[in-house]
């Protein structure tokens, strides 16, 4: 008789991500819906060490479930099959498209919801603010140790209270064309660690895996306290900030209308280790251990093949998995990414902090 996946994943604990029989075993699962793939970030390294690259705090769903709940006035039967913010909001494209890095660092928590910011940021005032709000901003400023973690709750949080700087991608130093779209715009604190190459096959991905040369493990800088030196903004005006409190939503059709009132929203989910070795499809669970909580930034869903997904931007570079995206199962809170979510209210007015 064949060994069940998970049979052959629990009999080798010492298992090898880039493993070719483990790869091929998970696409050889019978209704997978995604194609796993070799990935040279682990090459020679066990399972376990995908662990340390979660960033999601196990306090960080309890802190959501503590925030008010935001009514839309969208009936379920209003609802589209599909719907994504990008072409929703067309005149916000180039900020919802955005997908940034995070480097070798746990700060997955602060991009999420940095970028997510930006784009309800833009959608509220129609297009005329179409600008990245700073990663690392909120990343170290609101934490005192972002590559070692957050909650998906801080970054709204922090946005709310004390307003975040504007701020693009990491200096681009590899080969072809930048992937910041707002690259050379001068905003005020740029992201100062270093792109990466982060999970699955290489591909035509230009920049080096996290631990190689280039890449290695990062430790949080001290929060900014002044603009870039190339910048022409000043750190203390170029603050943008949102008043209406933070929300949240939970369950399918009420992320649905929240996306839809207001924009992308941040959440959270249980990565096992097969996700290390996503390429592309709707992913599921198909084997290996829980290895902690990813943050990300969901922009929309849709149907295929009678196979009901989420859009989520991942914050791995543009060169990761579906041009920087991923889909997932909707409909049965897949590794929880519907048990929780965290936006700024669809009424909130955003201005420059005073």
């Amino acid at each position: 008789m064949a060994m069940s996946l998970a049979a052959y994943a629990a009999a080798a604990p010492a298992m090898m991500i880039n493993d070719q029989d483990f790869v091929d075993k998970i696409n050889s699962q019978p209704g997978i819906l995604w194609k796993a793939g070799m990935n040279s970030r682990f090459e020679n390294v066990p399972l376990k060490a995908f662990k340390s690259l979660n960033g999601v705090k196990p306090d960080s769903w309890g802190m959501v479930q503590a925030l008010p709940k935001e009514e839309t006035g969208i009936n379920d039967l209003d609802i589209p099959k599909e719907f994504d913010s990008e072409t929703n909001w067309p005149h916000c494209a180039t900020v919802i498209n955005d997908i940034r890095d995070q480097s070798n660092c746990g700060c997955c928590w602060a991009f999420g919801g940095a970028s997510a910011a930006s784009d309800r940021l833009c959608i509220a005032t129609n297009g005329s603010v179409a600008v990245p709000l700073s990663a690392q901003d909120v990343c170290f400023c609101s934490s005192e140790d972002g590559c070692d973690g957050g909650q998906i709750s801080t970054p709204w949080e922090f946005i709310g209270s004390h307003g975040a700087v504007t701020g693009g991608q990491q200096k681009f130093s590899g080969s072809g064309p930048d992937p910041d779209p707002f690259a050379g715009k001068g905003f005020c604190s740029d992201f100062s660690l270093p792109h990466c190459h982060h999970h699955g096959p290489q591909g035509s991905d230009p920049f080096p895996a996290e631990g190689a040369k280039g890449c290695a493990s990062q430790t949080s800088p001290s929060c900014p306290k002044k603009c870039d030196a190339e910048s022409k903004h000043d750190f203390k005006t170029d603050k943008w900030t949102f008043t209406g409190g933070v929300k949240q939503a939970s369950g399918e059709e009420a992320i649905q209308k929240a996306i839809m009132k207001g924009g992308p929203v941040e959440t959270a989910f249980t990565v096992y280790t097969d996700f290390a070795n996503y390429v592309s499809g709707i992913y599921h669970h198909v084997s290996g251990s829980v290895e902690g909580g990813h943050a990300v930034r969901m922009v929309g869903w849709g149907v295929e093949n009678g196979t009901k997904y989420w859009k989520v931007a991942n914050s791995w570079n543009p060169y990761w998995g579906e041009k920087g995206y991923f889909r997932i199962k909707r409909g049965n809170s897949e590794g929880g990414i519907e048990d929780g979510v965290t936006y700024s209210s669809a009424k909130a007015k955003w201005s420059k902090k005073a």
